[in-house]
């Protein structure tokens, strides 16, 4: 594979390793061809492993401009294999505008995905939690302008994940909505901090902070609790420029949500239909 000439002259104080990946098993056998970056950050003290996905009608040369879809879960070894696929797979046939996507491979994903929690057992998951804050600071300071500064993108940008992924979807949404302009959780683990975000959610709606951005989330039966109480909280604080919609799938299970619902999410976020609004109980 050739390596797109932009990626080969760096202007910039950082040491970018570019590694041509390959598709070693099976397994991956049908993953599209992508570029494996290694990016050191200062904020996480970390080298991160990004795996960089482009549209089959991307030319470096090109003036066209794209959106990026980031991952969590966005290892080789993780969800970027089955994403990738779909993704390719939807913007061959049109359903959905051409896009890159860019997975972020984990190092410490219970550190990264959790904010910090006052609930003991919450605390028990791992060594270290509650490092959400600097992992998105991350995202937002140091991985989001090395993609614009190497790839043709716009400044239409979303966000994906699953689990505790989904749970930092969501906070995310509520502490830095303007980072995205569309979030994307599946059976998001909105239990942690005894249900913070459910909790907080008639104070941060109350009309003082702008939320102009798409939330689309859905549930298993293992999360159908705690998201029906956050699309409860979202359906008493109604925000004018904030659509969400919210999806519950008794069917289906915590480990299999993911691959189950991808494709019609991904329609559902970048087919440019309306999302469908939610049905919401009208009664006082």
């Amino acid at each position: 594979m050739k390596i797109p000439a932009h990626l080969l002259t760096f202007g910039f104080s950082l040491v970018l390793l570019l590694l041509l990946s390959s598709t070693a098993g099976a397994a991956d056998a049908e993953m599209p061809t992508h570029l494996t970056l290694r990016i050191p950050s200062k904020l996480l003290s970390e080298t991160r492993v990004i795996n960089v996905y482009v549209p089959p009608e991307y030319d470096a040369k090109s003036t066209s401009r794209y959106a990026v879809l980031y991952m969590l879960d966005g290892g080789e070894k993780e969800d970027f294999p089955h994403l990738s696929i779909t993704l390719d797979a939807l913007i061959r046939d049109k359903s959905i505008p051409p896009m890159l996507l860019v997975g972020i491979e984990n190092t410490e994903r219970r550190r990264d995905m959790t904010g910090p929690t006052t609930i003991d057992s919450d605390r028990e998951i791992a060594p270290v939690v509650g490092g959400s804050a600097a992992f998105r600071e991350f995202i937002a300071n140091e991985l989001k302008p090395q993609i614009a500064m190497f790839y043709n993108v716009n400044d239409r940008s979303a966000i994906i994940g699953e689990s505790l992924a989904g749970l930092f979807v969501v906070e995310t949404l509520f502490m830095k909505p303007e980072m995205f302009d569309t979030y994307l959780a599946f059976d998001p683990s909105l239990w942690w901090n005894a249900e913070q975000w459910w909790r907080e959610a008639s104070t941060r709606l109350d009309g003082s902070q702008k939320m102009d951005a798409r939330l689309l989330f859905s549930a298993s039966a293992d999360g159908a609790i705690s998201s029906a109480h956050l699309a409860d909280a979202l359906c008493r604080n109604p925000l004018a420029d904030f659509h969400w919609s919210y999806s519950p799938h008794p069917e289906l299970r915590h480990d299999t949500i993911f691959r189950n619902l991808e494709k019609d999410m991904l329609i559902d976020a970048f087919s440019g239909k309306p999302i469908a609004d939610p049905v919401c109980d009208k009664q006082p």
